[in-house]
Order: C-alpha cells, then sequence, then structure tokens
C-alpha cells in the first residue's frame, strides 16, 4: 500500500511535468537542437512501451516489438517500422536486449518502496 500511496503523489507531480516536457518537446522538434529532441523522443518511446505495451521502462516499443514478434501489435509495428527503416525492430533488439538482460540480472527493475 505505501508503494501505490507514494506511486500516486508521484504521478500527482510527475503527470502535468510530463504535458509539459511534451509540449517542449514539440518545440525543440521544430526550432531545437536535434540531440535534445532526439532524448525527449526515446524517453517518450519507453514511456509509451512500459504503459501501454506493458514493456520495460529501459526499452523501446520496437525492441519489445521484436522480442513479441509473434503478437498481433508486434507484427503492426514491425510492419511500419519496416516500411520506415529495413529491421529496425531487429537491429534495436540487439542493441538493447545486452541493457534488458543487464538490469533483469541485477534486479534494477525491482520494488525500491517495500
Amino acid at each position: 500500500m505505501k508503494e501505490r500511496f507514494a506511486g500516486f503523489l508521484l504521478m500527482c507531480a510527475i503527470v502535468p511535468m510530463a504535458v509539459l516536457g511534451y509540449l517542449l518537446l514539440v518545440l525543440v522538434g521544430f526550432f531545437g537542437k536535434s540531440e535534445r529532441g532526439r532524448a525527449g523522443v526515446r524517453a517518450l518511446d519507453h514511456f509509451v512501451n512500459a504503459t501501454l505495451f506493458n514493456g520495460y521502462a529501459w526499452e523501446s516499443v520496437s525492441s519489445h516489438a521484436w522480442r513479441e514478434r509473434d503478437r498481433r501489435w508486434a507484427k503492426a509495428v514491425i510492419w511500419v517500422t519496416d516500411h520506415l527503416q529495413k529491421d529496425h525492430c531487429k537491429r534495436a533488439n540487439k542493441r538493447e536486449q545486452p541493457v534488458v538482460d543487464l538490469v533483469l540480472k541485477k534486479g534494477l527493475g525491482d520494488r525500491t518502496i517495500h
């Protein structure tokens, strides 16, 4: 229960900042440095993966789709990204899988509030 309450309080602070961050990301995308925009898009990608696709917070939607490539949603992601860049999801997973393995091995995704 303590973890849920702490999560609720944290979300009350983070959600408004996330909305502002998204709006800033749009501005940076049009007028700012591409490195800053790229970092923001990567963070948003990981957020979407963790929340909408029930994936790891340290993994992109593309890498997750490759790991789950037999599932309907993953096939759709792979199909779309293949039209933009051939083997995008496969290459994303090859790049990110060592990070996923390390985080799981070290237990870095485990609960921190007990």
